[in-house]
């Protein structure tokens, strides 16, 4: 099983004044044009029509959303993914979905820390996988999923997603 783990795009500075509630804070314009050619480049590497579970709040939600265009993949949404998610209810998430394959759509630093437990980084300071925003990881499970039972394929940044073609 491959799953994919890709942190919203840039969204727009916290404001409580414009937000009060952060979960629906969006995409800047900047960020939803910049995801859009990262989504076209990240969806080479993925097989047509992967599930994209996605964070309810609402700037993962864009970025899940412009990946589906891109990939033709269904968004469902996940408490499990929001922003403060705990990385063993997320695993749990995982094996109770059927498939291949899936890309999961959140938040930094919960992304950092679920990626080091999945490939067994035990102590390591999640700052060690700080994702950018728009960037994304593939890990590879060659059974159920658990802590410490994953192998990175890559980690990429924005950049390079954006220059995929």
């Amino acid at each position: 099983m491959n799953i994919w783990l890709v942190r919203h795009a840039v969204a727009h500075e916290r404001s409580a004044r414009r937000w009060p509630d952060d979960s629906q804070r969006p995409l800047t314009p900047a960020g939803r044009r910049k995801f859009r050619q990262a989504a076209r480049g990240l969806a080479t590497l993925l097989p047509r029509s992967t599930p994209i579970l996605t964070s309810p709040f609402v700037r993962a939600r864009q970025t899940a959303d412009l990946l589906s265009a891109a990939s033709g993949g269904r968004v469902v949404e996940c408490a499990e993914l929001a922003h403060g998610g705990a990385v063993a209810a997320v695993i749990r998430l995982l094996n109770r979905r059927a498939g291949t394959r899936a890309v999961l759509v959140g938040h930094e630093p919960e992304f950092g820390r679920l990626l080091a437990a999945m490939v067994g980084a035990r102590g390591m300071r999640s700052t060690n996988f700080e994702f950018r925003k728009g960037g994304a990881a593939c890990l590879e499970f060659s059974g159920r999923i658990a802590a410490g039972s994953g192998t990175l394929l890559c980690f990429l940044p924005p950049k390079v997603l954006r220059a995929l073609r």
